[in-house]
């Protein structure tokens, strides 16, 4: 429990670093000229590489077991958020944004490997639920930190410079927790494995349970779109927009803690919550009144805290432990690769025509549901033997 709560704390002040920083990159690149499906490229770019990277870093765990080599080098490329400080060019913005999505991809399948070895104890889901939840916290206090900044009629290179100190705090967290547990591998021994983890091959649950990852995400908006809707649309202030994404990653916290202790208790089911909860989200989020858009942030968050809790958990349940690292980097792959077609065509779509974005959004979710209770189905058979 230690060790989860100190890699919660690292999160935490990781995601005042790049939340901070994620909840007006939608508003920032407008100021220097970006478009909506600008905006909706480099999001969907960003969420991409730093999804499709743990491919390769969740295998070259996997063979090496170098998980704090790995997680070192992907929280300093944090420090690519508080150089967002000196561009003028949203090409260069671009750049440092989507470096930062890197780090992400580069960390996320050792960071989620060693937390599934600690949670093996307590529970996957209230173990995730735990990190999640301290995580959010950071997610809070980062967007709050611009909001705070706009207010005293700042700038956005005045936030970008506080982000500094975070970043720093954050590394220095992490040696502590490598100090600490300089071997998280061996807080989970392997147990019997079945003969297709014999073979070095992951189960086909996981495969249909990847599936319907892919299809639930492409469905869900990204907040940089929604910001830059709110902001070109002027439904509410700059000021208000960080306080919007500081309300959505409260209920992420808070959903992160229900969820996790609700998986523990009935398991998969309680991923049908993911495709039920976005269907209404771009009806809200893209329309223009303050009071629907809010909810429509609320349910956002509720999504969120859904993927990054239990969905992670699931893997560590649907796979064996000699494959996981492996099993996060395909897992999150598709995650990313979703995000990136999603993220882009409803950026797309957004410039075109609101209709057929909210008719994207339908469709994903609606075929995701017979693949859920697929992999509920094969899940449950699998146990059985």
């Amino acid at each position: 429990m230690h060790f989860i709560i100190l890699l919660g704390i690292v999160s935490l002040f990781g995601d005042i670093t790049y939340e901070g920083a994620r909840s007006i990159t939608g508003p920032f690149l407008a100021t220097m000229g970006a478009s909506a499906s600008i905006v909706g490229l480099v999001a969907g770019i960003g969420e991409f590489i730093g999804y499709a990277l743990r491919l390769a870093s969740g295998y070259f765990v996997d063979r090496t077991k170098a998980y704090w080599l790995m997680t070192f080098i992907g929280y300093g490329l944090l420090l690519s958020i508080p150089l967002l400080a000196f561009v003028g060019y949203w090409q260069l913005a671009a750049i440092l944004i989507i470096l930062e999505r890197m780090g992400k991809a580069i960390r996320s399948p050792a960071r989620d490997t060693m937390l599934s070895y600690a949670t093996k104890e307590v529970g996957r889901g209230w173990g995730f639920g735990i990190h999640e939840a301290l995580d959010q916290v950071g997610a809070i206090i980062g967007p709050l930190i611009f909001s705070l900044v706009f207010s005293l009629n700042g700038s956005y290179q005045k936030g970008f410079t506080i982000m500094w100190i975070p970043a720093f705090l954050a590394l220095a967290t992490l040696a502590l927790a490598r100090r600490k547990v300089p071997s998280p591998q061996k807080l989970e021994a392997p147990l019997e494995t079945d003969k297709q983890n014999i073979k070095g091959k992951l189960p086909r649950v996981f495969w249909l349970y990847t599936l319907f990852t892919l299809l639930s995400v492409a469905g869900f908006a990204n907040f940089q779109l929604i910001s830059y809707h709110l902001h070109v649309q002027s439904i509410v202030s700059d000021v208000q927009i960080p306080i919007f994404y500081a309300v959505a990653m409260g209920v992420d916290a808070l959903a992160a803690l229900l969820v996790g202790k609700t998986y523990d208790k009935i398991g998969l089911i309680s991923l049908l919550a993911v495709p039920l909860l976005t269907l209404p989200i771009p009806f809200l989020a893209f329309s223009y009144s303050h009071s629907l858009v809010l909810v429509s942030v609320i349910l956002w968050g509720m999504v969120m805290g859904i993927q990054e809790t239990i969905m992670r958990a699931a893997i560590a349940d649907l796979t064996p432990v000699e494959r996981r690292g492996f099993a996060y980097g395909i897992f999150n792959t598709a995650y990313g690769a979703s995000w990136f077609l999603g993220s882009s065509l409803m950026g797309l779509l957004y410039d075109f025509s609101l209709n057929y974005l909210i008719l994207f959004v339908i469709v994903m979710e609606l075929l995701s549901l017979p693949v859920f209770f697929l992999v509920k189905r094969r899940s449950e058979e699998r146990n059985a033997r």
